[in-house]
């Protein structure tokens, strides 16, 4: 894959101060009307106004599971046609709870982007982990 564009690397830097924050307006002109999303549970055609009706609950889970910061630690871009590019993210996810020390974890999403009107938007996303299970996993949630 090639050097990223400016472009890609503005998008990807406000995508994770909205996925840190879930910026709902931000997460809204991010995504395509519809889009797939695919993961290890499996593929889904999603609708955007579905995706936001999700996203408060989402909030919810990662202030509970501590998240402190999503940042990007690498992008690798390759163009696919004249309106699409083919990105691969490579994250940092940190993770802070009272009493205990940070928790960084690694993740990756590869993103189809779409080029329209002069801005990007995700039409798919793939992620390379299971990120809720592995929170899990960490034992970063409170059993009620």
């Amino acid at each position: 894959m090639a050097e990223t564009s400016g472009a890609v690397r503005e998008f990807f830097e406000a995508y994770a101060r909205a996925t840190a924050s879930l910026d709902p307006s931000f997460l809204e002109s991010a995504y395509a009307e519809s889009f797939m999303f695919a993961g290890p549970a499996g593929v889904h055609a999603v609708k955007r106004e579905d995706f936001l009706k999700v996203v408060p609950k989402r909030k919810a889970f990662f202030v509970e599971a501590g998240l402190a910061a999503s940042e990007i630690a690498g992008l690798e871009e390759a163009v696919l046609d004249k309106d699409h590019l083919l990105v691969k993210a490579h994250w940092t996810f940190r993770f802070e709870k009272e009493g205990s020390r940070p928790i960084v974890e690694p993740g990756a999403a590869t993103y189809v982007l779409r080029r329209q009107g002069g801005r990007l938007s995700i039409v798919f996303q793939l992620d390379h982990q299971d990120l809720t299970k592995r929170i899990q996993e960490l034992g970063l949630l409170s059993h009620s």
